[in-house]
Formats: C-alpha cells, structure tokens, sequence
C-alpha cells in the first residue's frame, strides 16, 4: 500500500491551528482542508493527518501542546480514528471509548490545554 502524501505545508497548517487554538475554537477536517484549497474527501483527509503528524511531532520538540486534537468531525465535534489509533488517546493515558461523553470531556480537556497555550504564546 503506498504512502499517502502530506495535504499542506506543515508550516501553514500549523498556523492555522495556532490561530484557531488562541481564538479557542477546533476546525473540522472540511474547514481545514478548505482553508489548504482542497474540498473535503477521505483521500485528502487522510493525507491531512500525515501532515497533522508532523506538526505535532515539530512541537512536541518546542514543548508545545498536540495541536491535532483541535481537527475534528463535524458530526461530533471528535477527532477521527486515525487520531486515536495513532497514539492520540494512548499517549495522554486516556483508555476509555472513542465516541460519547467520555470522549468529548477527554479531547475538550486536551484542546483546553491547546487554547489556554496559545492565547499567551505566540507562534
């Protein structure tokens, strides 16, 4: 199976997420995807989480907060399996499900983390 490509400089998409953490707000993947150039597809979703990787691993080495977490699903505001699957819930010790009240109190938590951050960071 090859590789799927990055969807956006990391760079810009990073700073995208940075703006909407310090306004205290998510994106969905649309939203987010829109404001690369690209419409909405699973194809270009999936590629977006590669590049959503590679920011999170860039600030992790600044000691920043995930910024991934504030990338959700429109239809419940929650990140999509790739995050959790790709360590997301593991990494902060959170076991419990991936959808329902459980989930939605773990990720508002983490984003909480995010907008509290970079509403006295700058970038």
């Amino acid at each position: 199976m090859p590789i799927p490509l990055a969807v956006g400089d990391a760079t810009e998409v990073r700073a995208y997420l940075i703006g909407a953490a310090a306004a205290g707000h998510s994106l969905t993947y649309s939203e987010l995807l829109e404001r690369l150039g690209y419409s909405f597809s699973r194809p270009k979703m999936r590629a977006l989480c590669v590049t959503l990787g590679v920011v999170d691993r860039d600030g992790a080495t600044r000691d920043e907060p995930e910024l991934a977490v504030l990338v959700v699903r429109q239809s419940d505001g929650l990140p999509g399996q790739g995050w959790w699957v790709a360590g997301g819930a593991r990494d902060h010790g959170y076991e419990g499900p991936w959808e329902g009240p459980a989930a939605a109190a773990f990720i508002a938590r983490l984003q909480q983390v995010a907008f509290d951050y970079w509403a006295t960071h700058s970038p």
